[in-house]
């Protein structure tokens, strides 16, 4: 039995009885009588949907998306989606809707930003949700998306050249923050903002503050390295390699690359990149990597970083190892026959 009314107190009318043997007290957050007897039948009639179907019919892509962001979560592209599923219940939306929203969003975008900007938030946004007991959780195949090319590895050799002109070229902090994100996998962002309370040389240990993953992340760093920034001086409250711009070091490394008489490389492909295609190749484990260069998408750096050039030779050696039935010679020494296909 529902015995809900709307009583007002200083001004604002409430709702306030008992709907299933629940108690309910609720603003309407309204002063006008009419809008508030609305609000009120509306409002009983989701609790009693509630009741009768569970959270799951009333819980809307709104709320999950309130509770998510009180929470911490990334708000960045969310605005866009919040009107797209504006008054959606929650545990109706399906994957197809998840991914036609993302087309509709973005018609002419790259898939990658349709899974970085659509489908990555709404389903953060859903799963939360699922966590609070609103509905299941889901899961969106993302769009696929080709491997990139753009970015290519540095040898050591490219890396030698490079910082032997930067030091000729009296460019030491140049040299030094390279040289950091080639040997820990920092990203630019993250090598500009370190400053010098952050560096314990004497433990070999640098604390990237607040990176893109939102955490604080601890890099080793190798004897090199710290040879190079005590060579800085490195104070407290002072960025260690001095830049206050990451697009500065990418102007920097182009011209001191084409008077090294190398090729050009960003600071991602000198850097981060450089370091997981390295650590890798050298026989690294794939979680040891990812933890040292601070990955969090096991799927990502997998589909980066692990893999083997050499792959093929790889597999062709095990089979030059098998033994066949007619080993070369054996196939060389048959005698040769003519003959005429398709004709007998």
């Amino acid at each position: 039995m529902s015995n809900l009314e709307i009583k007002e107190r200083d001004g604002i009318w409430y709702a306030v009885g008992t709907v299933n043997g629940e108690r309910i007290r609720k603003s309407l957050g309204t002063r006008d009588r009419k809008r508030a007897e609305e609000q009120c039948a509306l409002f009983e009639a989701r609790i009693w949907k509630r009741h009768s179907y569970g959270e799951e019919a009333v819980r809307t892509f709104e709320e999950a998306a309130e509770s998510y962001l009180r929470q911490g979560g990334e708000g960045r592209f969310l605005p866009k989606i919040l009107k797209h599923f504006k008054g959606h219940a929650l545990g109706r939306i399906k994957p197809g809707d998840v991914r036609d929203m993302a087309v509709t969003l973005y018609p002419s975008a790259a898939n990658a930003t349709r899974n970085r900007q659509a489908i990555t938030p709404a389903v953060s946004v859903i799963n939360h949700g699922a966590d609070r007991g609103w509905c299941s959780p889901i899961k969106v195949k993302g769009f696929e998306v080709p491997k990139s090319r753009k970015h290519k590895p540095v040898d050591r050799k490219w890396l030698d050249a490079f910082m032997a002109e930067a030091d000729r070229s009296k460019l030491p902090h140049l040299s030094a923050i390279v040289l950091f994100m080639h040997q820990t996998g920092a990203r630019v962002a993250e090598a500009v903002n370190l400053t010098g309370e952050c560096v314990d040389l004497g433990r070999r240990i640098a604390v990237l503050a607040k990176t893109k993953t939102e955490e604080d992340s601890v890099r080793s760093l190798t004897a090199e390295l710290v040879g190079r920034i005590a060579g800085l001086n490195p104070r407290e409250g002072e960025r260690v390699f001095s830049y206050t711009d990451p697009k500065a070091v990418n102007r920097r490394m182009k011209a001191v690359a084409k008077r090294a008489g190398i090729e050009a490389r960003t600071t991602h492909s000198a850097g981060r990149h450089s370091f997981g295609t390295n650590v890798m190749a050298g026989g690294a484990k794939v979680k040891d990597a990812m933890e040292a260069g601070g990955w969090k998408s096991a799927k990502l750096f997998m589909e980066t970083y692990v893999h083997s050039n050499e792959a093929g030779k790889a597999v062709a050696a095990i089979f030059d190892e098998q033994k066949g039935p007619i080993d070369t010679k054996a196939a060389q020494s048959i005698k040769r026959q003519r003959r005429r296909f398709g004709k007998h």
